[in-house]
């Protein structure tokens, strides 16, 4: 399922269950960075299979092509490939208790800036880990920290969370 909205909504209480971006959504964390420019809002819904990677990295090149800004779509297909293997591999399983609820991946572009958010159904907290040399995994974060100006996560209410990075 894919949502592209045009209009301007006030942010409310937001909950994993219905987060769509309004155009004038932000992270709050990351309002410092804003400039005037145009603002678009794109969605889309990841099911819980592998092939959702390939879906998110694609559907990213597509809305940044789109939007003309074809110079991020390297960086940013980086940044959604582990901002997505986090929110399938780690909200989801971690919520496994409740009731399934899909991960959405938006785009965000106000101005030059894009931030790609994801709400999955996990509470728990994303961290940097600083793996052993020899551990497989753990450096996620430390790719998008390094793609991005700033990332950061919030919770949503009544449980679950919002994980986002902003490029430019």
């Amino acid at each position: 399922m894919i949502n592209v909205q045009s209009t301007t909504v006030t942010q409310g209480q937001w909950t994993t269950f219905d987060w769509w971006p309004p155009v004038g959504w932000w992270p709050e964390a990351a309002r410092d960075l804003l400039v005037p420019g145009p603002a678009r809002s794109a969605t889309f819904v990841l099911p819980p299979t592998p092939s959702s990677i390939h879906a998110v990295r694609s559907y990213t090149n597509g809305t940044l092509t789109a939007w003309g800004l074809g110079e991020l779509v390297e960086n940013m297909e980086l940044v959604v490939s582990e901002l997505a293997t986090n929110a399938l591999r780690h909200g989801l399983h971690l919520a496994e208790g409740r009731c399934q609820r899909p991960v959405h991946m938006s785009l965000v572009r106000r101005g030059p800036l894009v931030t790609s958010a994801f709400t999955d159904p996990g509470s728990s907290v994303p961290t940097l880990r600083y793996p052993g040399p020899l551990d497989t995994g753990g450096l996620g974060l430390h790719i998008v920290e390094s793609l991005s100006h700033r990332w950061g996560w919030s919770a949503l209410a009544p449980h679950g969370k919002i994980v986002w990075a902003v490029l430019s």
